[in-house]
Parts: C-alpha cells; sequence; structure tokens
C-alpha cells in the first residue's frame, strides 16, 4: 500500500516555516493589543513560569539539534538546513518575549501564542511521522522531546492567566463576564459560557445572574467612544446643514465601519471553506468508482470533518460579531433619540408626540439593529454566488450561465418587489405610530375616557388606525411571500435549468454521471443558505432603512436654540429688552411681543392676566423654551421651575423631592413643613417612602402640586419661576403655601421669584406686578402703584372684590382690605391644622424603617417555565386551523418532492443508458422538471396560506387586548406603569405581526427539512441509524440547555424594555422642567442604566447563539464523518450516485440542525409576546357596559342622588376613603363639596361614577341602584368637568365631539357660551384646528374652557365640577360659574372647589373629613357656626373675618 510521506525539503523548510510565519503575520495585531490594554502586571503564577521554563528548555533543544547537526554534518550541506534552525529559534526567542510583555501588559490570554504552538505541534508532528515512515530517516530523541514540550506549552495555553494586579475592568464592574478570564480557546469555542447555561437550565434566570457588561457595550462606553465620535460627527455635519436633512448613515459608518468590516472577513474566509467541501466530495466519488488507496479516502474524510469544523467556526464568529455590533448600533442610536427629546423645542413636539418617539427606540431602533447583521452579507452573498458559479463552470461548462440567467431574469421583479415592500413598510410604520401614540394618550387620559364613557369611540378610532396598517402589512406579506418563494427555489430552479441545458445543449459529451451530479448540487447548495437568508436580508435591510429614515428625520427636527436666552454675569438676574417670542416661527402671529422688564435680584414679581394672555409663555420664555424673533434675554444664576400641571415621576415622594440632590436632613423636613406636606405623609401608607404612580397616579391635584413645589425649594436655586401652583391647591393651603415659601416672609424670601397667580389676595404682598394682556405687558408695577393708576388692574380688582362681595354678602366678608396698600398680619397667620417639626419627624422616621411595606408599581410578572402549548394553541386558534394545516401539508409535500428528486437524480446519474438514449434522458429530465415545478406550487401554497393566518391571528389578538384593556379598572392602571402596557402594543405586536410568521414559517421547514436528512442517509446507509440515536439524544440534551436559558434571557429582554419606554415618556412630559433645573445629564445616566440592563439581558442571549450553534456542530460533524466514514469503509456496496447524495445530504445537516434549533428558539421568543399580549386579555374587568336593568335614555330625568350607608376603598386591600355616609340630595339642587386633602372629596365623585366600588351600602340616581346599571348607561347619563383638562391630538371638533353627535351650530353655541369663540375663531382650521398631544398648544385655561365646553354638549340632569375652574383667573371664573348657573339650572350640580368663594351660592355644602360627612347645610347655616369646619375653612381662605 503506497503510504503518505514528505520529503526532507519539504519537513526542513514548509513544516518549519508556517509556525514562524503565523508568528510574525500576527506579532503586529499582538503589540497593538499591548498598547490598548488598561491592564498591568499579571502575577506571577505557576503557568506563567512553566511556559517560561518549558519555551527555555524547548529553545535549549533545538539549539542542541543544531549544535549536534553540525557537529555530525548533518542537514547542513544545503541553505535550508542551515536557515531552517535559526528561523525555529527566532519562532521560539519571538513567542518566549511575548510571555513577558503578556504578562507586563495584562494579556491574561493570547491568540497568537494559541495559533503559534498549535501550528508548532502539528508541523512537529507530521516531521517526525514522516520520518518516521521513511526507513532510511528514523527520528531521533530530540524531536520527540521538542514535540512533547511543545505539546506542553499548547496545553498550558488553552488556560488563561490570573487576572492582573491592575485593570480598570475589575474596578467597575460588580459581577464581571467570565470572558474576562478566559482562555482563547474557550472565548472561540464558548466554553467559558457553559457554567450559566447549566444555571439557566436547573434554575429559572433571574436579573441579578446576569454579568455586568464589558466596557465596550455599556452605554457609557460607548459614548466614550463610538456614540461620541457618532454624536460629534452628527453635530458637524448638522452645523454644515443648510436645507437638506442630513443623514444619520454617515456618522454611523464612521463610527461603527470598521468592526463591521472585521466581522466582514470572519464571513469570507467562511464562505472559502465552503467551497472546499464540494472539491473535496468530487474526490470522494472519485475515490468510490476509481477504488483509490484506503488511506487517501480516510485522509478525506478528516479533511472533510476539520473542513466542516472550521467554517463552522468562522460562521459563527461572523453571526456573532454582526449581533454584538448590531446591539451597539442600537444603544448609540437609543442615546441619540434619548438625547434629542431632551432639546426638541416646540415645535419639534408638536411634530413628535410621545408615542412617535417611544416608537423611534421600542421599534425602529430594534429594526436597524436587526438591519445591521445583514449589512456586510448582502455584499458577501454576490461573492459566494461568483464562486460558486466559477467552481460549477469547470462540472457544467456555459450550461451554468443559462441556469444564472434563468435567476437573473427574476431580479427585474425582484427589485420592483423591493422598492413596493419599502412603500408599504413604511405606510405600516406610519400608522403603528399613530395607533402607539393615540393608545400612549388614551392610557394617559384613562380615568377621564371612563369618566365620559368615551371607551367605545376610542376603541372603534384605533381599529380604524389598526385596519390601515394591518391592510399594509397583509400586502408587505404577501409579497415578502414571492419573495420568499422565489429564492427559495432559486437553487431549484438553478438546478434544473442547468443540468436541462448540460444535457440537452451537448448530449454526446456533456454525460451527467454522479461525480457531475452531485458535485454540482453540493456548490448548489452552497447557494442555499445565502438564497435562503437572502429574503430575510432583504426584507431586514428595507425595514432598516425605512427606520433608519424616521431617525433620520426625528434627528433633523427643531431643537431648542441655546442662544435664545444668554447667561451673563449682570446685577439684575432677569432682564428683558425689546424680546418678542413665539411658539411657531411660521405662525402668522408672534405669542409675546416687545417685552421690556428686569427684575431685581430677591424680589418677589407676580404676573397676573386673563386666560391666553401668555402667563406661561412668558416664563417659558424666560427658560429659553420659545424661539426668539428678536430682542434679548439674560438670565444669570441657577433656575428652579415649577410647572403649572404638576410633572412628578415614577418614584417615592422622597426621591421626587430629592430630585437628585444630596439629602440633608434639616433642610428636608423643613420643605416638608412649609410646603404643607406633614398631614399627607401622616396619611400615607409608607410616609415620604411611598411610591407615587405614573404621573402621580395615586396622589390628589393638591398633593402633586406641592411636591411639585418642594422639589424647587428644596433645590435651593437662584431664580424661581412658579406657573400658578396654588391654583391646584385648596385656599388654605395656597394661603400657608404663599406664606411659608413663596411670599415676603417665606423660606425664599431672599431669592428671586416670578410667580404667575389668579390669587388676588396675595398681590399686595408682591414687589411687582406684571399685567399681561395679548402677549403684551400691559402695565407693571408695584401693588399700590397700579392701584393709584386707575388703569385695567385697578378695575380689574375692583370689579373682582364687587363680584366676590356679591357672592359672599351673608357670610360679612370685609374684601375691601384686599385692596390696602399693605400686608395685614391676616397673611402671616399659620395653619391650626399643621403638624409640629417634632411629629413630623417621628413620621418620617417611623415610615422609613418600615421597610416591610409593599410597592404601588409592582415588579412586572415573569414566566419561568416554558412557554406553555395553550399559547401555541391559543396563537393557531387565532389564526385558523384549516390555514396553519393547509400550510404544513404543503411544506410536507415539498420536502417530499425535493427528496424525491434528488433521489431520481441519483437513479439518472447511475443510470449508463442515459447517456446514449434520448428517450431515457428525456424521461429523467422531465420527471425531475415536473418534481422541481411541484415544489414551488407547494412552497407558494405555504406561504400563502401561512400569511393568511398569520394576518388573521395580529387582528385579533390586537383587538382583544385593546378592548380589554380599556374594560380594566382603575385599579389596574394605578399599579401598572404605563410604558408597561404601551410595550404590549408596540413590540409585543409588531412581534406578532412581523416576526412571529416567519419564526413559524422557518421552524415548519427546517424541522421536515432535517427530517429529510435523517431520512435520506438512513435509507442509503442503515448502519448510521445506530449512531443517529445517541447524536440525537445529544441533540436534544442541547436544546434543553439552550432553550430553557435563551426563554428566560428573552423575557428578560422584554420586561427590561419597559421601563426604557416609561422613562423616555416620563422625560418627554417634564422635559421643561429638567431643562430648567439643568439635570439632562442626570436623565441621560438614568437612560444609559435601563439601557445596560436591557443589554444586560441581550449579551448572554447572544452569545447562548453562538454556543448552540457551535456545539450542534460537533452533532453535524459527526453526522458528516459518520456518512464519509461508511461511504469510504463501504464503497464496494454502495453507488457513486448514492454515495454522492448522501454525501450531499450530510453537508447540509449541520446548517440545518442549528437553524431547526435556532428558529425553534426564535419562535418560542416571539410566542413570548402572545404570552404577553394573552395576559393583558386576562386582567379583571370593570362591570358590564350593559345590563337588562338599564334604563331608557330619558335617565335621570331628575337628578336625585342618595348615599345609603355607603363606603368605598380604591383596591382590595387598602382602607376605606369613604365610610358609611348617608345623604340626599334633591332634584336641581347645587351642592359644594369642601375638606382638607385626603379628604375624601373627589372619592364621591368617583364613587357616583362607579370609577371606584362600594364595599358596603349603595347609591340610587332618580331612585335606581347604580350597581344595577351598566357602565355606560351610568356614565353617559353624568357629565363631570375633570380637574386635570385632558386633551387628544386630532382635531378640535374630535376634542369635543368623539362621537360626532352635534352639528357645528350646537358646537359654536358652547364655545361662545364658554367664552371661547373669539379664540377658536383665530385658530388656523377653526374647529378642524390640530390640537397637539395633551394639548400643549393651548394654555391650562383654555383646556379646562375646552373641558366645560364637551359639559354643555353633554348636558346631563347632573354635572360634577371636580377643581374645574382652578387653573382660570377670577373674571373668566365668575362668566364661567354664570354660565353653569344658567345653562344647568334645571340640573344637579355637585361641585369640588378650592376656592371656598365658588361654592358660597350653593343650596348646601358637604363637608368631608376621613371619608365621611362631617357637615351638610347651607352655607349661611354654617358660617353662623364659628365652631363649624366650614367656618374655618372660610376663615383660613379670608372670606370671614
Amino acid at each position: 500500500m503506497v503510504q503518505m510521506r514528505f520529503t526532507s525539503c519539504f519537513e526542513e523548510t514548509v513544516l518549519v516555516y508556517i509556525p514562524v510565519f503565523i508568528l510574525l503575520l500576527f506579532i503586529p495585531a499582538e503589540i497593538q493589543g499591548f498598547r490598548n490594554s488598561s491592564a498591568r502586571n499579571i502575577p506571577w503564577g505557576p503557568r506563567i513560569i512553566s511556559r517560561l521554563i518549558l519555551t527555555g528548555f524547548l529553545l535549549l533543544l533545538v539549539f542542541s539539534e543544531f549544535l549536534l547537526s553540525v557537529i555530525t554534518g548533518d542537514k547542513i550541506t544545503d541553505l535550508a538546513g542551515k536557515v531552517s534552525p535559526v528561523i525555529s529559534l527566532l519562532g521560539l526567542i519571538t513567542s518566549f518575549t511575548l510571555v513577558f510583555l503578556s504578562r507586563r501588559f495584562g494579556k491574561i490570554t493570547s491568540m497568537l501564542q494559541f495559533f503559534y504552538w498549535l501550528s508548532y505541534c502539528i508541523c512537529q508532528a507530521l516531521r517526525i511521522t514522516s520520518s518516521a515512515l521513511d526507513g532510511s530517516r528514523a527520528p531521533g530523541l530530540l524531536p520527540l522531546l521538542e514535540l512533547t514540550t511543545g505539546i506542553l506549552i499548547f496545553i498550558l495555553n488553552l488556560v488563561a492567566d490570573p487576572a492582573p494586579a491592575y485593570t480598570q475592568l475589575g474596578s467597575e464592574s460588580e459581577n464581571p463576564s467570565p470572558s474576562n478570564s478566559a482562555s482563547f480557546a474557550s472565548l472561540v469555542l464558548k466554553s467559558w459560557f457553559d457554567p450559566f447555561v447549566v444555571s439557566g437550565w436547573s434554575k429559572p434566570l433571574v436579573q441579578e445572574d446576569l454579568w455586568s457588561l464589558d466596557p465596550e457595550y455599556t452605554y457609557s462606553g460607548i459614548m466614550h467612544k463610538e456614540c461620541q465620535v457618532f454624536m460629534f460627527s452628527w453635530e458637524d455635519a448638522t452645523s454644515q446643514r443648510t436645507e437638506k436633512e442630513v443623514s444619520v448613515l454617515g456618522p454611523l459608518f464612521k463610527c461603527f465601519g470598521v468592526p463591521l468590516l472585521i466581522g466582514a472577513l470572519y464571513q469570507l474566509v467562511y464562505i472559502g471553506l465552503v467551497f472546499v467541501n464540494p472539491q473535496i466530495l468530487n474526490l470522494v466519488i472519485q475515490f468510490v468508482e476509481e477504488g483509490q488507496e484506503m488511506w487517501k479516502g480516510y485522509l478525506y474524510v478528516v479533511v472533510l470533518g476539520i473542513t466542516s469544523f472550521l467554517s463552522g467556526i468562522f460562521d459563527s464568529s461572523y453571526w456573532n460579531s454582526m449581533r454584538l455590533q448590531s446591539m451597539r448600533v442600537q444603544t448609540a442610536l437609543s442615546a441619540a433619540v434619548y438625547k434629542k427629546a431632551l432639546v426638541l423645542s416646540a415645535t419639534g413636539r408638536k411634530d413628535y408626540t410621545s408615542g412617535e418617539i417611544v416608537n423611534l427606540i421600542a421599534v425602529d431602533c430594534s429594526k436597524v439593529q436587526e438591519s445591521v447583521m445583514f449589512i456586510t452579507f448582502m455584499f458577501t452573498t454576490p461573492l459566494q454566488i461568483v464562486l460558486a458559479v466559477y467552481f460549477l463552470w469547470s462540472y457544467l461548462n456555459y450550461s451554468i450561465l443559462i441556469g444564472i440567467a434563468a435567476v437573473v431574469l427574476l431580479m427585474p421583479l425582484n427589485i420592483f418587489a423591493w422598492s413596493v415592500m419599502e412603500k408599504y413598510q413604511k405606510i405600516q410604520m406610519e400608522q403603528k405610530d399613530i395607533r402607539v401614540n393615540l393608545v400612549n394618550e388614551i392610557l394617559n387620559a384613562i380615568k377621564v375616557l371612563k369618566l365620559y364613557a368615551w371607551e367605545k369611540s376610542f376603541i372603534d378610532q384605533i381599529s380604524e388606525i389598526r385596519l390601515k396598517e394591518v391592510s399594509a402589512l397583509r400586502t408587505f406579506q404577501y409579497i415578502q411571500g414571492t419573495q420568499y418563494l422565489m429564492w427559495n427555489t432559486a437553487p431549484v430552479l438553478l438546478a434544473l435549468v442547468s443540468f436541462a441545458a448540460f444535457v440537452l445543449v451537448d448530449p454526446v459529451n456533456n454525460i451527467l454521471d454522479a461525480q457531475t451530479a452531485f458535485v454540482s448540487l453540493t456548490l448548489f447548495n452552497t447557494l442555499r443558505e445565502p438564497l435562503f437568508m437572502l429574503p430575510f436580508g432583504i426584507v431586514n435591510i428595507i425595514q432598516g432603512m425605512v427606520s433608519i429614515k424616521r431617525i433620520n428625520k426625528y434627528l433633523n427636527a427643531e431643537e431648542i436654540d441655546p442662544e435664545t436666552v444668554a447667561h451673563e454675569e449682570q446685577k439684575n438676574p432677569i432682564v428683558c429688552k425689546d424680546a418678542t417670542l413665539t411658539w411657531d416661527l411660521t405662525a402668522e402671529k408672534n405669542t409675546l411681543t416687545n417685552l421690556t422688564f428686569s427684575i431685581k435680584e430677591g424680589s418677589l414679581v407676580a404676573v397676573v392676566g386673563s386666560v391666553g394672555t401668555g402667563k406661561s409663555s412668558l416664563l417659558s420664555g424666560i427658560l429659553g423654551e420659545m424661539y426668539k424673533v428678536h430682542g434679548t434675554i439674560n438670565t444669570f444664576g441657577t433656575i428652579a421651575y415649577v410647572s403649572q400641571q404638576a410633572w412628578i415621576r415614577n418614584a417615592t415622594v422622597h426621591n421626587n423631592i430629592l430630585f437628585n440632590k444630596p439629602y440633608s436632613k434639616k433642610l428636608y423636613e423643613k420643605v416638608i413643613e412649609n410646603c404643607a406636606l406633614e398631614t399627607d405623609l401622616a396619611m400615607l401608607t409608607n410616609g415620604d417612602l411611598t411610591e407615587i404612580g405614573e404621573k402621580g397616579i395615586n396622589l390628589s391635584g393638591g398633593q402633586k402640586q406641592r411636591i411639585n413645589l418642594a422639589r424647587a425649594v428644596y433645590s435651593n436655586r437662584d431664580i424661581y419661576l412658579f406657573d400658578d401652583p396654588l391654583s391646584a391647591v385648596d385656599a388654605h393651603v395656597g394661603k400657608h403655601l404663599f406664606e411659608k415659601v413663596i411670599g415676603p416672609q417665606g423660606m425664599l424670601q431672599n431669592k428671586t421669584r416670578v410667580l404667575v397667580t389668579h390669587g388676588i389676595g396675595f398681590l399686595p404682598q408682591v414687589d411687582v406686578i406684571l399685567v399681561m394682556k395679548d402677549g403684551k405687558i400691559s402695565e407693571m408695577g408695584s401693588y399700590e402703584s397700579l392701584i393709584d393708576k386707575k388703569g385695567d388692574f385697578s378695575d380689574f380688582i375692583h370689579d373682582q372684590m364687587q363680584k366676590q362681595e356679591d357672592l359672599n354678602n351673608e357670610s360679612d366678608t370685609e374684601h375691601s382690605r384686599i385692596i390696602e396698600k399693605k400686608p395685614t398680619n391676616e397673611f402671616k397667620r399659620t395653619m391650626s391644622s399643621m403638624s409640629s417639626e417634632t411629629e413630623y419627624t417621628g413620621i418620617v422616621s417611623k415610615r422609613r424603617s418600615d421597610e416591610g411595606a409593599a410597592n404601588l408599581i409592582e415588579d412586572e410578572y415573569v414566566e419561568t417555565e416554558s412557554v406553555d402549548i395553550g399559547i401555541y394553541s391559543y396563537y393557531f386558534k387565532s389564526a385558523g386551523l384549516k390555514y396553519g394545516l393547509l400550510s404544513v401539508l404543503a411544506y410536507l409535500l415539498f420536502h417530499g418532492s425535493l427528496i424525491g428528486a434528488n433521489f431520481w437524480l441519483a437513479i439518472w446519474a447511475d443510470d449508463e443508458s442515459s447517456t446514449y438514449d434520448a428517450s431515457v434522458r428525456n424521461k429523467y429530465l422531465i420527471v425531475y422538471a415536473v418534481l422541481g415545478a411541484t415544489q414551488s406550487i407547494f412552497v407558494f401554497l405555504a406561504v400563502i396560506s401561512l400569511t393568511i393566518a398569520s394576518i388573521n391571528a395580529s387582528i385579533k389578538l390586537h383587538d382583544e387586548m385593546l378592548k380589554n384593556v380599556l374594560r380594566s379598572p382603575m385599579a389596574f392602571f394605578d399599579t401598572t406603569p404605563l410604558g408597561r402596557i404601551v410595550n404590549r402594543f408596540s413590540k409585543d405586536i409588531d412581534e406578532v405581526d412581523i416576526m412571529l410568521p416567519m419564526h413559524v414559517k422557518d421552524v415548519i421547514y427546517q424541522f421536515l427539512a432535517v427530517m429529510g436528512v435523517i431520512l435520506v442517509i438512513s435509507i442509503i446507509q442503515p448502519i448510521i441509524i445506530t449512531a443517529i440515536v445517541p447524536l440525537v439524544l445529544i441533540f436534544l440534551l442541547v436544546q434543553s440547555f439552550y432553550l430553557k436559558t435563551s426563554r428566560q434571557l428573552k423575557r428578560l429582554m422584554s420586561i427590561n424594555r419597559s421601563p426604557i419606554n416609561s422613562h423616555l415618556d416620563e422625560t418627554l412630559s417634564g422635559a421643561a422642567t429638567i431643562r430648567a433645573f439643568g439635570f439632562q445629564d442626570n436623565f441621560e445616566k438614568e437612560n444609559e442604566d435601563y439601557i445596560d440592563r436591557k443589554q444586560m439581558s441581550q449579551y448572554p442571549e447572544i452569545i447562548s447563539n453562538t454556543w448552540l450553534f457551535l456545539r450542534l456542530q460537533v452533532i453535524g460533524n459527526l453526522l458528516i464523518i459518520l456518512a464519509a466514514l461508511t461511504t469510504v469503509i463501504n464503497r464496494d456496496t454502495v453507488d457513486s450516485g448514492l454515495a454522492g447524495l448522501v454525501l450531499t445530504y450530510a453537508l447540509t445537516c449541520q446548517i440545518d440542525i442549528y437553524m431547526l434549533v435556532r428558529f425553534t428558539a426564535d419562535l418560542e421568543k416571539s410566542i413570548v409576546s402572545v404570552e404577553r399580549i394573552k395576559e393583558y386579555q386576562e386582567t379583571p374587568q370593570e362591570a358590564a357596559t350593559e345590563t337588562s336593568f338599564d334604563p331608557d335614555f330619558t335617565w335621570p330625568s331628575q337628578g336625585m342622588i342618595k348615599f345609603e350607608s355607603y363606603s368605598a376603598r380604591y383596591r382590595p386591600g387598602l382602607d376605606l376613603v369613604i365610610s358609611d355616609i348617608n345623604c340626599e340630595i334633591k332634584s336641581m339642587e347645587k351642592i359644594g363639596i369642601v375638606g382638607r386633602t385626603g379628604a375624601g372629596k373627589s372619592s364621591v365623585t368617583l364613587s357616583l361614577f362607579r370609577i371606584i366600588e362600594a364595599a358596603n351600602g349603595g347609591i340610587t340616581i332618580d331612585g335606581i341602584d347604580i350597581s344595577q346599571l351598566g357602565l355606560t348607561k351610568l356614565r353617559s347619563g353624568l357629565t363631570i368637568i375633570p380637574q386635570d383638562p385632558v386633551l387628544f391630538s386630532g382635531t378640535l371638533r374630535f376634542n369635543l365631539d368623539p362621537f360626532n353627535k352635534h352639528s357645528d351650530r350646537e358646537l359654536w353655541r358652547a364655545l361662545e357660551l364658554s367664552k371661547l369663540s373669539p379664540t377658536v375663531k383665530t385658530l388656523e382650521g377653526g374647529l378642524n384646528h390640530k390640537i397637539a398631544e395633551g394639548g400643549i398648544n393651548l394654555s391650562v385655561g383654555q383646556r379646562q374652557l375646552l373641558c366645560l365646553v364637551r359639559a354643555l354638549l353633554r348636558k346631563t340632569k347632573i354635572l360634577v365640577l371636580d377643581e374645574a375652574t382652578a387653573a382660570i383667573d377670577l373674571e373668566t371664573d365668575d362668566l364661567i360659574q354664570k354660565t353653569i348657573r344658567e345653562e344647568f339650572n334645571d340640573c344637579t350640580v355637585l361641585t369640588i372647589a378650592h376656592r371656598i368663594q365658588t361654592i358660597m351660592d350653593s343650596d348646601r355644602v358637604m363637608v368631608m373629613d376621613k371619608g365621611q360627612i362631617k357637615e351638610f347645610k347651607s352655607p349661611s347655616q354654617l358660617l353662623k357656626d364659628k365652631s363649624s369646619i366650614f367656618f374655618s375653612l372660610a376663615q383660613e381662605a379670608g372670606l370671614v373675618n
């Protein structure tokens, strides 16, 4: 038998030079690694010392061998013999030196050393083996010692060195990743990840199990490097732009292009290795046909295994690199989107609602992340096709060009399809933005929605938007299905056309034998993966480009101009000279005109004026929130801002007040006392550690505003801007806040204060008053000077005093004292109800020690088991079982026809008669063509049926969740962050719409493909079945480890996504406050923490995919080796055609097995979204919307209300907020409801609307028990003007009449009655004027008046006013009260009021305290009783002496 051996020259040159060549090739990269390393000084240890000793010993051996050769005269007669020892010594000395350098620069492992010693051992073994096979050159002792020493050194390089003595990573990471202490081999094979997978398999993973991110993957690390470059590049690009939008792609490529190109190098090596296997297959078929030496067959098996293993290593490295880089790109884009949100101007915010911006991070950044993974793939795929054609040419000649031409002819159709897909993807995303934003607005105003019984109207509106979205989605998926069909059948079409052309063009010379058929088929199969992935790549690239354009447009949106307000040092802290400001530069009329004023340090300035005159805009102008048309504004000093609508964070009371400031016990307690929060903290479950729900949902309006005020006071700033904070609190509380905080004797007496107010009682104590009228300062001066001036201000004051005297003449109030020149002692009284400082300290201390108290917002529930089979069943039932079964059957027939076609090809190749008999050849060709055509038909059926099914599921899942969520009780919204709910409607629905259908399709396809591989191999080589059984068991074990771990990681990713959305929404709602306090950096840090927390779960999820691929690759490689080995051993009994067929299928099994598990995991990831959606389809529901007890449309006809032993609580387990109240309210009676904060005033109204249900007793209206009524009937029969005026993005008409029940005439009449008609007439579009999100393009007072318009249009027999006029001036308040008295004269009216004077003309006053009715008589009766609670409230409000 011929033996394999090398020549002496080859041994002394090539086998010596290869290790040294590898060393020299990669040494620059090693040196660069030393330079970039931030670690230093690895401690001396056994491994380092052993490597040095062994390397030194090897140096001595090689030098000794060289000396021995010199002495004996061997091997030095030629140049190679002289040079090779020197080269070898050079390599060893370099390796020895690198050990010292690695220790010095903290490199615990070395890729260079690994490959050098691996190649050294292989080459040395080959030298010894070759010499041993040559009897004349037996190996000596020294070469054997050299090999043994080299193997020992290589083994030592398989283990990493100890951690360096100094490293930045060690000081920053609490739980560093094991990859930081792993060896190179462990990093390549991901064996460092094994313990984590075992942990995930043995128990459910939680956030604490995750490692800290390596610096290169953290938000700060990326911001420090790539993203900082990105932001600088972006800012540089935007600074040079003219009218044209700047593209974000340039900065992105500049920052991440190099890492992506490095990843592409892995792909290029992989492509090169992929084309080695067909050549080996060719050699194996030749081996079978020609009966070559057995050692060649074994060699082919070994080489086939090695190339398959290496191709898997490089392919996994490529995808691992792409996924990690895409994660970093997502972090950078998310950072850019968030940073932009902090600087968006008013115009920018009008163009981008909160829902749209949340979508940019939740959906668009994710789509860009997915597209990044395919960028280099789209470039390397054409290269792979070109190489395949090159190799196929040697087997099929120019016939391959005919096959390629058939595929190329499909390209114009594909290009057209891509453009259409992009169009519909854009439409779908636009509709998704509108839908998610509307959902976001609805959730923010859910209480108002329920009070108005508007659920159905908004469900219909969202459903209409969803219909447009799904329509675009359906078209997109149909076109995507045709793409899938074309590219999935492209290898079949290519093979069919090429083989047909090959045998028909030159029947004599072109013989389709086994070698030609199956080497070509293997080469065609090398195109299967890229062509299979190409549709995914195209779809992801299209979606990514659409998202990039959307992000790009957003990043080009208008920003706040930092030059609007100067901050130069000057005597007066606020100076404004001839400043004209506007919210919109395109508007015809400026908002503020020719403002000139100067505010002295330490002064208190009041800004007054009627609704819509520009008071709040004035403060915004000082903050730099508006566009400056001309003039100058200068502020010097730090600023605190208290907004009119209190901005409260989802945090504890304590953290809301501190607002990133250090805790000072003395200052904190003083702020609590002066901001009248002591009593509230005593009432709250956990004192100041009580968690506040989103937007302060579990606080009253007054509590929110006082916490808002406390935050500003605690910040200890130079300048304070107050936008009417006192309107949200009761009169006596407002008086206390003015005295203790804002006024001349308050905590801020030495600070510069600007107070927008409607409370004229405070004006005598201010230093300067600015009177606003039509966006201008009509008057300015001290209270005394303006009164003496007898101008508009003086007339306004006297008018208000006269109106108050008319209202309250029976209360003996002396209003005339308000116009005295000097403040009276009444303004200096303190509230008798306030607790002492000592009492407060005890309360707070007690609450802080109560660590066992429950949080309001509970952590999101995480499933820990595998996704229940019921979830899959629910999805497929939603989709339609008939469509699912049809698609499975179609795929089964497709794979059956594919296997049949390949078996037919094997029979054809072995049939020699086909080479000379045209009829036989044509028979084979026709059957092969028919089987190929049926494959296309079956794939088409499968794709279309799955598309129809997935659309059905998408519609049903969304609509059911929407209806269920909007029908959930308020307790659900109190305890569930809105970001968590929005996440279901954005990311989870997007997953169900786009990714889940793809994964279902892929799993079915790949499962049948793997079954096909096993079937074919088992039929041809039955003996392999014995090996397949243990391999399947190993496969199931690996799959089990992977799926359990991956499943939990994906669930954690979903959960960690919600806080990002909530934080962004919170930031957008409080952006003005954040900017005013200068806390942008703090909020960016919080955003960093949320993103890092999410990426902490995404990073191991990415690694788990690579870990899985490498383990499954071993299974695939074993199957390849077994198939090849049995073919070699049984070459005498196996036809060459069948041998080619079995090896062709074996070579595909590696990727098929990996894809099956990967797609199964992706399916689980996507089906988790169905699980999360279903969870929100099963939340507790409110009572029925309709019942058989519902009266006719005339109910209520009288408006009589009766409470009978009524008690209620907000949620089960909480204390009663209303306790055993009994009262009867007569028809058309006007009732005022008063009481201190937390007394239960608003709870009474919520009980009427059954927002909270009865714990005991009941309520009847017109003699009907409201608990028997449907909620829609009940709530539609009542009218409320809520405390917080809520508007939705859309037209003004829609905001007033969402059911479109009223005519224009009725709308205009209601506007006239509410004194809004002149304002609306000036708006662009009138009734069709576009209202921005939350109504931010209207003042708070105007929004409140629009709520009055709704009430006038609705006009039922019962009207509830919940602090309805708190945000408007006294003059407008008087007009509104007059309108209510006239228009609702025949109605029962319940009025909750901060201003006691607004309920002084009520028939009776209900005084609430601790959830009970303490007093219920007429105002005159209560005022006569000086011991009554109402008397004390009126006294504190300054209405009685």
